[in-house]
């Protein structure tokens, strides 16, 4: 029987993905550590939830889990806003939610990462990741430098003799959860959750969703052409009143 720990998992994608695990039979426990504890609401008798700040300097709760097969971390956030009127302190907490927890989770379990045994592993970054995004400088910034840790520690891990690898999951704007003040709502990102579990799986290490769809035109936009691009996006935020 497996077991799971979901960091940033009592609400949105994190939520969605420890209830669909929760559902699996081969899934006896879901450890879920969160800056708040689960809700009434979303309870299972599977969970476990763990309170926990991602910007404490003592990341030793990490080292509880050893008995677990997978991990995915969910956590992060944002907001649109210009660099200009964004506090300094902003700056200081989104990297250290966005990126240097995240790289220091990871840190606690390279063991097992680099084993012999099957070890599940991805991480919520963002296409925003990808390419520059006007409103979304620094949480742009905090989740590209994600993107370029999970690139080479994987090849680390390639290197190093192991198969297991650390998935990007790397989205666009997804309904259904509290990023940018919306409500967690577990019938919209039942799907994705299910695409991400199905990747970890796979042990892939990219999946970004709706890449036929949306982005592979975007980034080869982008690719050709990165200034135009940061105006178009730049624009669509505008025009789109997302800002």
């Amino acid at each position: 029987m497996k077991k799971a720990l979901v960091v940033g998992g009592a609400n949105g994608v994190g939520m969605s993905i420890a209830t669909q695990l929760a559902k699996c039979e081969n899934y006896e426990k879901i450890y879920i550590i969160d800056k708040v504890v689960v809700s009434g609401e979303f309870a299972n008798p599977k969970f476990e939830s763990i309170q926990f700040d991602l910007t404490s300097e003592d990341f030793s709760v990490f080292d509880g889990f050893r008995d677990i097969d997978t991990l995915m971390i969910t956590a992060g956030f944002g907001k649109l806003s210009l660099f200009k009127d964004i506090a300094e302190q902003y700056i200081t907490s989104s990297f250290s939610v966005n990126s240097v927890a995240p790289i220091r989770i990871i840190h606690h379990f390279m063991d097992k990462l680099l084993g012999k045994e099957d070890f599940r592993c991805g991480v919520m970054v963002s296409i925003a990741g990808f390419m520059s995004s006007p409103f979304f400088a620094v949480y742009g910034a905090t989740k590209a430098a994600l993107k370029i840790f999970i690139e080479s520690v994987n090849v680390e891990l390639e290197k190093g003799g192991s198969t297991n690898r650390i998935l990007n999951v790397s989205p666009g704007s997804i309904k259904g959860t509290s990023f940018s003040n919306g409500k967690t709502d577990l019938s919209v990102t039942e799907a994705i959750a299910d695409e991400i579990i199905a990747h970890l799986e796979a042990k892939d290490d990219l999946f970004i969703p709706q890449y036929e769809e949306i982005f592979k035109n975007v980034l080869a936009r982008y690719q050709a052409d990165f200034r135009e691009e940061g105006r178009h996006s730049y624009e669509y935020k505008k025009t789109s009143k997302r800002v």
